[in-house]
């Protein structure tokens, strides 16, 4: 070509770009594939500038986490106004955003210093291109610069937990030897550091003692089994705690203002009696004495928070995927009235250094993240940051009613039942069947809650297509016994849930079981993969995001700080028998059953889900003769992070639904 003979500017050569067709062995096209920077893509034709206008509102859209208070009464947040979400400060409702760091990676995990700390400011976390490598930096509020905190190199290292004083910092940290998730700390004053917990396994910190000499640690096994203890920082001598009924699963760990009895979230048994979900207790080592302080409440226990002055405590239960905050004063536990809240999903809020306020994250299915805070005494709610979404009217967004489906087995005579959140188009024509793309979550042990989904308002509004997000079996958030429906061997029972998801459709007068599409990412996008191979003639289409393929190669190739996390939940490939599963299973080895249209997408630079998994199976299905879309970002991991990356994968999702889904080209 001409073209090839014009030397150019790198940084121009880095935009362009550069297109090549390899031919079948009878001369026609077999895939066309593209390079524009980091993006890597094939057979995915250009996006229309008609789809990517009406998408830009939607892509526009934003939302602020709260990350804490500093001194002076500001809120710490997270948000992003550029291409990656950074931390600032708000320093009154609904008041201007102060951006503190500049970074192209994305800064995570926000830890500010304490009430009491000698110093200012706040640790963060950044990796590279989404490797997960997270190194960690001290953020000084008076300088405005950061120090690097750890190595450096290519090791994980995150859970953040501060002293009272500011003066120890506890994080964990795969610097040993790169498998291992072992406890440190750190003198903040002398910058030395050194590791308190070896025992090896996935450790991390929970909460210095108030006098700072000892550290609560736990050791997470899966997501029903976790072993908490106790670092006498003196001597770095490590005591387990006794688990009532040998294996729980544990949550938040923290000391009482007293500094000798705790707190806890457990689903450990209560007098003998076995508990499905994780409650909020207090135990007193002197006296003995347990208490069970959401005893009443038959959901789980999210997460907790003590105000700094120790007078409160706040929680949050997962009510069916709504969150509801709770505050009981201290020692005497008794419950404080609130205002009301809007319904959504929150954390356990953050107190203000005086523990006169709540500062939290409230997120809606019809409005983004934003940090609103709760005046304790006077019984107030108020909005402090209002995120932009895109300038629409939000008066039109649709939000989700529960359902719940019959699946193929029984519960004490009765037919289980899937919860399901539906996206409904509004003002549906009489007699319309509306398509149906169903969004499954990842985890495995994740949970679908109704948060604000920009992709889910355009399907609906734009495209009049209804979205369905189940948490089948091996979801979290509705007891143990549930939880534990799909490991290991049982994989499959949660493929037949999306089976008689399909069942429900049909029988929907106004969903039309011809077009149904499947989306997920991670484990969702084993689902999709899964789905395809059993449902082909009921699914028209599906979208893997960095998803497993093969259960064998995933867990040979996953960082080795993951593989044993994820054979506990998913099986030990080492064993013949769980192995031979895994050649049965996965959607690798049936590619052949896939007729179905497939968009794949990944980053290649994931440490959970290697690319390696989407390069097989696009390989294996086209084997078939089944044309794929495939997308691959080589400053990505584990999702897409940077939002032109994540603004051109949302544009080409909506044009493959369009042309494969809704039959229409623009």
């Amino acid at each position: 070509m001409a073209l090839s003979r014009i030397v150019l500017p790198a940084t121009f050569l880095a935009l362009v770009a550069v297109s090549t067709c390899t031919r079948a062995a009878d001369g026609t096209p077999a895939v066309v594939r593209e390079e524009v920077g980091t993006r890597i893509s094939e057979n995915i034709p250009a996006i229309p500038q008609t789809l990517l206008e009406t998408l830009n509102r939607y892509q526009n859209t934003r939302g602020a986490g709260v990350a804490g208070w500093t001194p002076d009464g500001c809120l710490l947040i997270s948000t992003r106004f550029a291409e990656t979400s950074q931390a600032h400060r708000v320093c009154r409702p609904l008041g201007m955003r102060e951006q503190l760091t500049f970074l192209p990676e994305p800064v995570a995990g926000i830890a500010p210093s304490p009430a009491r700390a000698w110093r200012e400011g706040f640790v963060y976390g950044k990796d590279r291109g989404g490797d997960e490598y997270t190194q960690l930096y001290w953020f000084d509020t008076q300088a405005r610069s950061s120090t690097l905190l750890t190595d450096g190199g290519r090791t994980q290292n995150g859970g953040v937990v501060l002293s009272r004083d500011g003066g120890l910092m506890a994080w964990t940290s795969t610097a040993r030897n790169g498998t291992d998730r072992d406890v440190w700390v750190r003198d903040t004053r002398t910058g030395q550091s050194r590791a308190v917990v070896t025992a090896g396994g996935s450790w991390g910190a929970m909460d210095f003692s108030p006098d700072g000499k000892r550290l609560l640690v736990s050791r997470y096994v899966s997501i029903a089994e976790s072993y908490p203890g106790e670092v006498d920082l003196a001597t770095d001598t490590l005591t387990l705690f006794p688990v009532d009924g040998g294996k729980a699963a544990f949550g938040g760990f923290a000391y009482a203002p007293d500094g000798a009895s705790v707190y806890f979230v457990s689903d450990e048994p209560v007098k003998g009696k076995a508990q499905e979900f994780r409650t909020l207790r207090h135990h007193d080592p002197k006296s003995g004495r347990l208490t069970v302080l959401s005893a009443g409440i038959p959901w789980d226990v999210d997460g907790f928070e003590l105000a700094p002055d120790g007078r409160h405590l706040a929680f949050v239960t997962n009510e069916d995927g709504i969150s509801r905050l709770h505050v009981l004063t201290l020692p005497d536990h008794r419950a404080v009235a609130l205002p009301d809240l809007p319904v959504g999903v929150f954390g356990s809020g953050v107190f203000s250094h005086d523990g006169q306020r709540i500062a939290l994250s409230i997120n809606s299915a019809t409005s983004p993240s934003d940090a609103y805070v709760i005046d304790l005494a006077a019984r107030t709610l108020t909005r402090w940051t209002q995120s932009e979404v895109g300038g629409l009217d939000t008066s039109t967004f649709v939000a989700p009613t529960l359902v719940r489906y019959p699946t193929f087995d029984t519960v004490n005579g009765k037919r289980r039942t899937i919860p399901a959140f539906y996206y409904r188009p509004a003002d549906v024509p009489a007699g319309k069947k509306l398509p149906v793309v169903i969004n499954i979550h990842g985890g495995p042990e994740a949970q679908s809650r109704p948060t604000f989904n920009p992709t889910a308002q355009y399907m609906a509004n734009e495209l009049g297509v209804a979205m369905l997000v189940p948490n089948v079996r091996g979801s979290s958030g509705y007891g143990k016994t549930y939880l534990s429906l799909d490991n290991a061997a049982l994989r499959e029972n949660s493929v037949k849930d999306i089976g008689a998801l399909l069942d429900w459709i049909a029988q929907q007068p106004e969903l039309d079981a011809s077009r149904v599409g499947v989306f997920g990412g991670s484990y969702g996008g084993y689902m999709v993969l899964a789905s395809l191979v059993h449902y082909p003639e009921r699914i028209r289409a599906g979208i893997d995001v960095v998803g497993i393929s093969h259960f064998g190669t995933f867990l040979k190739n996953t960082e080795n700080y993951r593989r044993d996390l994820r054979r506990a939940e998913y099986g030990d490939e080492r064993d013949p028998a769980m192995a031979a599963i895994f050649e049965k299973i996965s959607p690798l080895n049936n590619a052949g059953r896939i007729t179905s249209r497939l968009f794949v997408a990944q980053g290649k630079n994931d440490p959970r889900v290697p690319w390696t998994e989407a390069e097989q199976i696009v390989k294996a299905v086209r084997a078939n003769g089944q044309p794929v879309w495939y997308l691959l970002y080589t400053d990505e991991g584990h999702g897409f992070r940077k939002k032109t990356n994540s603004d051109y994968f949302g544009a080409a999702s909506i044009l493959f639904w369009q042309q494969h889904l809704l039959d229409t080209a623009e």
